[in-house]
């Protein structure tokens, strides 16, 4: 039995030299090497190929058991010495493209990551438009090539933004490939919550690769890209939704559930327009941080722009900034930001100012009362001239002009639900009152119309009658005609 297994395991072990060379211990290419104390050498030593076997043949071809320098850099033997260019990658990728020969050293590795890179943003061609910009090298070095998994892998989670920097902090050398690109990131990444966690030795938090992706990089503009508008969200929520994963920074995990419920995330989700504030409009994305306090009304002002400006110069700014109330997120919300409808003004159980306003004597509790009370005659107002008009429309008048106020009246609704945030109610009445004289107006017409339609009924009917009456006369006399 003993015997049977030595046979085997002797066999196994000529397979795995037959395929792969020598173990890298006893090839004489490396034990030449080693003896001149070349830089490759000392580097190969502590290389993960080295580590699995792999002789130096493996990547440069020849014949490493052999004596001779001539015959181990024999051409026939497949000695390519030094790999140039693209020949890098695609040296890499016999091995890393083929599944049955990563599997045979144990590797999970993917077997698609020269696929991806080719069709990556790194992918292209270089200035000279010989070569792809990036090579596997580039990030993974040669020689010393170490595992993902360790710390002293170029990339290694801590050690991945300080790789891509050495291109992407480069401004002579992006000038080259994307000037409109900023060279600033790594600094606004180290100045961030996860550049921060990163520097303390933290892997977890998000670095370059998390968001961008590693060998299937794409632009930024390309839909397929992680950080497409569109897929922001759901690239954050890959780390932020996992409850396991975030636990020990004890933040919520609910955020895309409930961004994905407001109108930002409806927007941009369902409907598909990329102009819609995702995660980063807001946090940031190289330099991601929570907003503070006050940052969160900068974040919202940049679109927002009016609302914030009549906040500003409102009662409600010295307000909130004496008890330190962040501004917008107060009434609206952060994540889950719903329509603004009705029922957030006023004092009724669901809106929002009667959670500070509770006392039915006070400034702020009439004036909620009294802005609800404009907008829903408002709204009573633009409804009650809508069914008019209907009317007069169902029985065939032309009602064009007065369906064309009551597209007006929206335009005052919204200048209305802006003027709230100045919390003035002479100011929102004047805006109300406006809207309120177009519907008055419009209400008018259709009444107008509704009476003419009913005017011409009657005036229809009299003429018929007269017709008639005048057809019966002729009969009358004609018959009288014919009698004689």
């Amino acid at each position: 039995m003993k015997r049977i297994l030595s046979m085997i395991t002797a066999v196994f072990i000529f397979c795995i030299i037959s395929v792969n060379g020598a173990p890298a211990a006893e090839d004489k290419c490396y034990l030449c090497h080693s003896t001149m104390d070349d830089k490759e050498s000392k580097l190969f030593k502590d290389d993960i190929h080295f580590q699995k076997g792999i002789s130096c043949s493996g990547c440069h071809g020849g014949d490493n058991t052999a004596e001779d320098n001539d015959a181990a850099m024999n051409k026939q033997k497949g000695f390519i010495g030094v790999p140039k260019g693209n020949k890098i990658s695609e040296v890499c990728a016999k091995c890393h493209g083929n599944e049955k020969i990563m599997r045979g050293y144990g590797s999970k590795l993917p077997v698609n990551q020269y696929d991806n890179l080719v069709n990556s943003v790194h992918g292209k061609l270089a200035v000279e438009g010989s070569v792809r910009i990036v090579q596997c090298i580039t990030c993974h070095t040669a020689h010393g090539i170490k595992s993902v998994k360790n710390p002293l892998s170029p990339v290694y989670p801590l050690n991945i933004p300080q790789t891509c920097s050495k291109c992407h902090s480069d401004a002579g050398y992006m000038k080259t490939y994307n000037p409109s690109l900023a060279v600033d990131q790594y600094t606004m990444y180290k100045s961030s919550v996860h550049g921060k966690l990163n520097s303390s030795g933290d892997p977890k938090p998000a670095q370059c690769a998390s968001c961008h992706g590693s060998h299937d990089i794409k632009p930024v503009k390309d839909i397929r890209s992680k950080v497409y508008p569109v897929n922001i969200p759901g690239t954050c929520s890959n780390c932020h939704s996992d409850k396991e994963y975030m636990a020990q920074y004890k933040i919520p995990t609910d955020q895309f559930a409930k961004y994905s419920r407001s109108v930002h995330g409806i927007a941009l989700l369902e409907k598909n327009d990329p102009g819609a504030p995702a995660c980063n409009n807001c946090h940031g994305n190289h330099g991601a941080t929570p907003p503070g306090v006050e940052s969160i009304s900068k974040v919202c002002g940049t679109c927002h722009a009016l609302n914030a400006e009549l906040f500003s110069s409102s009662p409600h700014k010295k307000a909130f900034d004496e008890k330190n109330y962040p501004e917008c997120e107060t009434c609206h919300g952060n994540h889950e930001i719903v329509t603004a409808t009705n029922k957030l003004l006023g004092v009724d159980k669901d809106a929002v100012c009667i959670s500070c306003h509770t006392d039915p004597n006070s400034s702020g509790y009439k004036s909620a009362k009294l802005m609800r009370q404009l907008i829903d005659s408002l709204d009573n107002t633009k409804n009650a001239a809508m069914v008019l008009i209907n009317i007069a429309e169902q029985k065939g008048m032309d009602v064009t002009e007065a369906k064309f106020k009551l597209r007006d009246i929206n335009q005052i609704k919204l200048e209305a639900r802006t003027q709230v945030h100045s919390f003035d109610p002479s100011k929102f009445k004047d805006v109300v009152s406006k809207g309120l004289l177009i519907g008055s107006d419009a209400s008018a017409d259709a009444k107008g119309a509704i009476h003419e339609y009913s005017f011409r009924r009657v005036g229809l009917g009299v003429s018929v009658f007269l017709i008639c009456l005048l057809a019966f006369g002729l009969f009358l006399y004609i018959r009288r005609i014919e009698k004689k």
